[in-house]
């Protein structure tokens, strides 16, 4: 076998994995989305609520409502300076 093919093939897991990236790859995904309710309607409730979280996203930074609170805030510190 050459030391090309030993390469690409898969070796055997760590005891523990210590790096981050070593604990996400040998992490139990699939058991915990079969297993776990808790797991698994927490993901749909992420998804579920996103379209909502993008709508308002969109209207809090529309140029408009920038607008708004730049001179609500150009008055605060008017009224600030005053006193």
């Amino acid at each position: 076998m050459s030391d090309a093919a030993k390469a690409a093939e898969p070796g055997r897991p760590m005891k523990y994995p210590y790096t981050f990236s070593a604990k996400i790859a040998q992490f139990p995904y699939k058991f915990y989305l079969k297993n776990s309710w808790l797991t698994r309607y927490w993901l749909i409730g992420i998804v579920a609520s996103l379209p909502l979280w993008y709508k308002i996203h969109k209207a809090v930074n529309s140029p408009g409502n920038v607008a708004v609170w730049k001179e609500k805030e150009r008055k605060e510190a008017e009224e600030h300076a005053h006193h």
